[in-house]
């Protein structure tokens, strides 16, 4: 069988890909080497945030915020999504300024943020042990448990006709001049006329497979998760420039996180640290003092890609017709995973989509575009 569309990577944005591409009618297959959601798209904080994003994010993130509002047509399951709103905390008044700029910018491209003096903040958070200069609230974003999403589209995907496969490894990919042929750790061969590239930390393996060279690195977000407390933290909570983040469920437990463990692209592993896993902890007890008395029960980390620009790669190949990349998403790609997945979709079967790319292509840390041609690589 020759597939319409093959996808290689099963995190949220793949699995997006394939159950957006089955809507249009098309046949696909998505090749998973573990499990659908298995790396950064299941393992990571689990924040639904639009708030703090790259200008060239915005779009992506407000047509994706509509889909995480319609998860449950979509996926059949809510996936425990929640609008909680993202407060991101001020410490100074430098950081106040840094919010006040970012507001503007997100007002002008359609986001509503709220400004929010200190002693509102302090009577609605009076257990907050920052001092605080102000805050940021975006009132439609909130949280969601990463380890259902991906799962929960694989299986929309695997029900709208998709063949999902999963503990599938490809070792090599070319483009014969018509279509794609995708060789597989298991001997197979699978054939498609088109290809999408999410392959996440693995990604420029892929991109390089087809003459796309990419400078993308691996990291591994430091997360941790404590005991049930009582509920009181009604907000995801974030502090300007990043150094902590926040968040409870409603039965209890508290998700934080802050700093990088270790990861190893090679061997598919990562792990958080002691001493990173240490720092967290006080983090957030400095920002919440009450979590001091609150046991930690577990901490992990996944593998993620990572760009030197901090923008993922997604748009179509400079090199090979019928490709398109989504990858290298840096740490805050699981709220643009539902959207990634439309566009991909657009992208595959259109060749153009409604939604500005600008800022994510391949080729960008090139010092010249290569020629659009047709090729052919192997894994090498």
């Amino acid at each position: 069988m020759i597939f319409d569309v093959a996808i290689i990577g099963g995190g949220l944005a793949g699995c997006s890909a394939a159950l957006h591409v089955c809507a249009r009618g098309a046949s696909v297959v998505l090749l998973e080497r573990r499990t659908c959601g298995s790396q950064a798209s299941g393992v990571n904080y689990g924040g639904v945030r639009q708030q703090g994003r790259h200008a060239a994010e915005l779009p992506l993130a407000r047509r994706s915020r509509d889909l995480w509002a319609r998860l449950p047509a979509l996926v059949g399951s809510d996936c425990e999504f929640m609008v909680t709103g993202h407060l991101k905390l001020a410490r100074n008044e430098a950081e106040m300024a840094g919010l006040e700029a970012a507001s503007r910018l997100a007002g002008d491209m359609g986001l509503a943020l709220e400004l929010v003096p200190a002693a509102h903040i302090r009577r609605q958070f009076p257990w907050l042990g920052h001092e605080i200069a102000g805050g940021s609230l975006c009132a439609e974003d909130g949280q969601a448990n990463p380890r259902l999403v991906a799962p929960a589209f694989a299986r929309a995907a695997r029900a709208a006709g998709a063949d999902v496969r999963e503990e599938t490894e490809v070792t090599s990919a070319i483009f014969t001049g018509t279509r794609f042929e995708l060789g597989l750790a298991s001997g197979e061969t699978v054939r498609a006329n088109r290809l999408i590239n999410t392959a996440g930390a693995w990604g420029s393996v892929v991109s390089a497979w087809f003459g796309e060279p990419v400078p993308e690195d691996v990291m591994a977000p430091n997360m941790c998760v404590t005991e049930p407390a009582p509920y009181f933290l009604t907000a995801n909570l974030g502090v300007s420039g990043g150094s902590t983040y926040v968040r409870q469920i409603p039965r209890g437990n508290v998700i934080f996180g802050a700093g990088l463990g270790t990861a190893d692209r090679t061997l598919g592993r990562a792990r958080p640290l002691p001493a990173t896993t240490h720092e967290a902890a006080k983090l957030a007890i400095d920002l919440i003092p009450r979590l001091a008395t609150v046991s930690l029960i577990r901490t992990w980390s996944g593998v993620e890609g990572c760009m030197p620009d901090s923008l993922p790669v997604l748009g179509v190949s400079r090199t090979t017709p019928g490709l398109v990349h989504a990858f290298g998403f840096s740490g805050h790609g699981f709220q643009l995973g539902p959207a990634v997945g439309a566009v991909l979709s657009e992208l595959v079967l259109d060749q153009k989509t409604p939604t500005p790319l600008a800022g994510f292509e391949v080729d960008r840390f090139e010092t010249t575009a290569p020629a659009y041609v047709e090729t052919s690589a192997t894994s090498g």
